[in-house]
Order: structure tokens, then C-alpha cells, then sequence
């Protein structure tokens, strides 16, 4: 072959290379290897990718929230580790002890309607001088009674304030460190609940009070209407 055919050759096949360059895409290259790179195609990979990473991040951010909240129901529905209702409902069973012991007339409308119908109401004036001494003494030890009630339940009611101020504290302590809905509204009935029990102990307290002023006026008013015929006897005796 001499030298023109081989210029002419070689004029040929760079013609052709350059022609094939010209005729592929502009963003697809060949690297090394044979590897086709396309730099347009590795920009979308890079986006769906991204877009892709964005959506986890969405639903680790979801599923934080939803954990929150389940904690802070776990919290609201957690019940209050402290109860005071054992020792309250002993206090008041306590009361109700001292009330249900007490002497000659206990707190019973029978009981209380024999006793003023043998002693107290309507005296029986043609009874004999040892009847109505008699009857004069049961009334005395009554009130005698019903006073020493009164201050066995007094005693009480100030022993369980003791109870009452530490009953408080600790239920005041335990609602201040609660951590739900529950627990504290669990606090305030406990609050509410000694309430109820000193108020209980206060009626209570009223009740023997009153029961022992209430047969001291009457045995006042039986003294009395004895005592005149008493009197009456003593002059009809004396010839006057």
C-alpha cells in the first residue's frame, strides 16, 4: 500500500470516530471499562434518593410522636402509689367504736322512748318516796353517763388529728410528685376523703354533745316536778 492510500485510510476512519461521537447523546460518556455514565440519570437517582430519605425521616419523626404520646398516656392512666383510705376508714371505724359504747341510753330512738317513758316523762307522783329516789338516781347516772361519753369521743376526734396532719402530708407529698392526670385526681379524692372523716368526726363529737345536754335538761325538768312533790309530801306530813 503506498503512502497516499494509507493517508487516505486513516482520513477515513477518524471521519467515521468523529461521526459516531457526533451521533451519541450528549450526556451519555464512556469511562473507564466500557461503563456508560450518564450524568443526567445520576442527577434523578440522586433526587429519588433524597426524596427517599426525607420520607423515612417523616416517619421516624411519626412514629417519636406516636411514642410520646403512648408514654403520656402510660402516665395519665398510672395509678397513684399512696393510699390513705386503710387508715382513714380505721379512724372512722374508730369513732363509730365510741359512739356504739355508750352508756345507759345509747343512740337508739326505742331505746331512748323506754328510758323518758320509765324516767324522765310524766312522773308518777303516788309512787312511794323510795321509787322516786330511786328513779331520781337512774336519771343523775344517765347524765353522768352521757357526759363521759362525750369526752371519750372528744378524746378521739383530738387523737385523730394527729393522724389527720400526717394522713395530709403524705397525701400532699404523694400528689405533688404525681406524674398523670390520674394520680392526681387520685391525690384530691384522698384529700377529699379525709375531709369526710373529720367531718364525720365532728358530727360524731356534736352528736354526744348534744346528747348529753339533752338528758341534762331533762333530768332538770324531772328534778323539778320531783322535787315539788316532794315538797308537797313533806307538808302534808308536817300538818300544814
Amino acid at each position: 500500500m503506498t503512502r497516499p492510500v494509507l493517508r487516505r485510510s486513516l482520513i477515513a476512519g477518524i471521519a467515521v470516530l468523529s461521526l459516531t461521537a457526533v451521533s451519541a447523546p450528549a450526556s451519555a460518556q464512556l469511562g473507564f471499562g466500557g461503563i456508560v455514565y450518564d450524568p443526567t440519570n445520576y442527577a434523578q437517582n440522586v433526587l429519588t434518593a433524597a426524596r427517599s430519605l426525607q420520607q423515612i425521616n417523616n416517619q421516624i419523626q411519626q412514629i417519636q410522636q406516636q411514642a410520646t404520646s403512648l408514654i403520656n398516656e402510660a402516665r395519665n392512666l398510672a395509678s397513684l402509689p399512696f393510699s390513705s383510705l386503710g387508715e382513714l376508714q380505721a379512724q372512722v371505724q374508730q369513732t363509730r367504736q365510741l359512739l356504739s359504747e355508750a352508756q345507759r341510753i345509747a343512740y337508739d330512738v326505742k331505746t331512748i322512748e323506754d328510758a323518758f317513758t320509765a324516767r324522765y316523762r310524766n312522773v308518777d307522783m303516788s309512787a312511794s318516796d323510795a321509787t322516786l329516789i330511786a328513779n331520781a338516781r337512774e336519771r343523775w347516772r344517765d347524765s353522768v353517763g352521757s357526759f363521759e361519753d362525750a369526752l371519750r369521743v372528744q378524746a378521739g376526734v383530738v387523737g385523730n388529728i394527729e393522724g389527720s396532719q400526717t394522713a395530709m402530708a403524705d397525701i400532699v407529698g404523694a400528689s405533688q410528685s404525681a406524674t398523670g392526670a390520674l394520680q392526681a385526681a387520685q391525690a384530691g379524692n384522698q384529700l377529699l376523703a379525709l375531709q369526710s372523716r373529720q367531718i364525720a368526726d365532728l358530727t360524731a363529737l356534736l352528736a354526744a354533745q348534744g346528747r348529753a345536754q339533752a338528758l341534762e335538761s331533762a333530768r332538770n325538768a324531772a328534778t323539778e316536778e320531783q322535787g315539788r312533790e316532794h315538797f308537797r309530801r313533806f307538808m302534808r306530813r308536817s300538818g300544814q
